[in-house]
C-alpha cells in the first residue's frame, strides 16, 4: 500500500478510536450528573416524581446518547477531511523529496527543493539542498581535477613522443633522447607522487610522527637545501630564527611545508628580488613567515591559492610546479594542528604564515629529509 492511503487510514483509525473513547467516557461521566438532576426533579414532584424516577432517568440517558450519536457523523466528517489534508501535505512533501533524490541520482546537482515552513519537513528540504550544493561542488572539483591532470600529463607525453620520433629519424642521438625521456619520466613520477600525497592529505590519511622540533635546526635544514637554487637565480635568501624556539610537529612534514613555500616563492620572485624566512614566538605557538618580493597575488585570486591546480596565470608554462604544493602545505599544517594563511599585494610580494603548536624543551635533534 502506498504512503497516502496508509497515512489516511491511520488518521481515520485514530479518529474512530478517539470517538469511541469519547462516547464511552461521556456515558460513564454522565451517570452521576443525570442522577443528581433526577433526584432534584423527584423532590420537586413529590410522590409523583418518585413513581416517575425510572422514566426520568431513562429519558435523560436516551437524550444524551441521541445527542452524542447525532454529533458523531459531522465530527467524523470533519476529522476525515482533516486527515485527508494532512496526509496529502505529508505525501506531497515526500513526493517532492523523492523527485529531488531521483534528480540527484541522475546527476542533476542543481536541483533544489522549496524550503517553506518551519517544521521538520522544511528542515529536511534545507538539508537536501545543502547536500545537493555540496555534491555540485564536489562534481565541479572532480571535473576540474580530471581536466587539470589531463593538462599536466599531455605536455610530458607529447615531449616523450617527440624525443622518440627525433631519435627514430636520426635528428637526435639516442643517448641524448634517452636522457631527455628520463627527465620527462622523472617529472611524471613527481606528479604522480604529488597527486597521491594531496589525496591522502585531503582524506586525512597522512601518517605523522609528532615530536619536539627546534625551529632553528628546521630552518637551517631548508636553508642548506635551497641556498644554491636561490643563488643560481640571483634571488637573495635570508633565514632568521631566534634560538630556543620549538614546535610540536613531524620534522619531515614540517620541512616539506617550508620546502613547498620556498619553491613557490622562488618560482614567483624575479632575479634581484629577495626571500626571507623568519620565526616568531606567540602565545600559543610559533609563526614561521616566508616573505617574498615576487609578483604577488591579485585580491580576486587570493582565496583560491590553496586549491588544487589553481593558477592565477592560466598561461603558465610547464616546469613551474605541479600545482598542488600549496594544497599539500596547508593540509599538512592543519594535520599537525596548525594553520597556513597568506597575505599578498600585486606587484609587491606575498607573505605565507605557518602557525604551529609550541613544543617543549627536549628536542630529539633528528631530522628526516622531506
Amino acid at each position: 500500500m502506498r504512503l497516502f492511503p496508509r497515512l489516511l487510514l491511520n488518521h481515520l483509525a485514530v479518529m474512530a478510536v478517539l470517538s469511541l473513547v469519547m462516547l464511552v467516557a461521556a456515558e460513564l461521566a454522565a451517570h452521576p450528573f443525570i442522577q443528581h438532576h433526577v433526584n432534584q426533579m423527584v423532590q420537586l414532584l413529590g410522590d409523583a416524581g418518585t413513581a416517575m424516577r425510572g422514566d426520568l432517568n431513562a429519558g435523560m440517558r436516551a437524550t444524551l446518547t441521541r445527542a452524542l450519536l447525532s454529533a458523531l457523523p459531522p465530527a467524523l466528517l470533519v476529522a476525515a477531511v482533516t486527515a485527508w489534508v494532512a496526509a496529502r501535505r505529508v505525501t506531497a512533501s515526500v513526493r517532492t523529496l523523492q523527485a529531488g533524490s531521483a534528480a540527484l541520482a541522475r546527476g542533476e546537482y542543481r536541483r533544489r527543493l522549496p524550503e517553506g515552513g518551519q517544521d521538520e519537513l522544511a528542515d529536511l528540504a534545507h538539508s537536501f539542498n545543502t547536500m545537493a550544493s555540496t555534491l555540485a561542488t564536489v562534481e565541479q572539483s572532480r571535473v576540474e581535477l580530471i581536466g587539470n591532470v589531463a593538462h599536466e600529463l599531455r605536455a610530458p607525453v607529447a615531449a616523450v613522443r617527440g624525443y622518440v620520433e627525433a631519435a627514430q629519424d636520426g635528428v637526435m642521438a639516442h643517448d641524448q633522447a634517452l636522457g631527455a625521456i628520463q627527465r620527462e619520466l622523472a617529472g611524471l613520477e613527481r606528479l604522480a607522487g604529488d597527486l597521491s600525497l594531496v589525496s591522502r592529505v585531503e582524506a586525512g590519511q597522512v601518517e605523522l610522527t609528532l615530536q619536539d622540533v627546534p625551529v632553528a635546526a628546521l630552518l637551517a635544514q631548508v636553508q642548506d637545501r635551497y641556498a644554491l637554487a636561490f643563488e643560481e637565480k640571483g634571488v637573495a635568501f635570508h633565514v632568521d630564527a631566534a634560538a630556543g624556539l620549538h614546535v610540536e610537529a613531524d620534522p619531515a612534514r614540517a620541512a616539506q611545508i617550508l620546502a613547498n613555500l620556498l619553491s613557490n616563492a622562488l618560482r614567483h620572485t624575479a632575479p634581484g628580488g629577495e626571500v626571507r624566512v623568519c620565526a616568531q614566538e606567540e602565545e600559543m605557538g610559533v609563526r614561521l613567515l616566508v616573505h617574498d618580493t615576487g609578483t604577488g597575488i591579485a585580491p580576486e585570486h587570493l582565496h583560491r591559492v590553496f586549491e588544487r591546480f589553481f593558477r592565477a596565470d592560466t598561461a603558465r608554462t610547464r616546469g613551474e610546479g605541479s600545482g598542488v604544493g600549496l594544497t599539500v602545505a596547508r593540509g599538512l599544517t592543519r594535520a599537525m594542528g596548525g594553520e597556513l594563511t597568506v597575505t599578498s599585494t600585486s606587484g609587491v610580494g606575498s607573505v605565507f604564515e605557518v602557525r604551529l603548536p609550541v613544543g617543549g624543551k627536549n628536542p630529539s635533534g633528528d631530522f628526516i629529509e622531506a
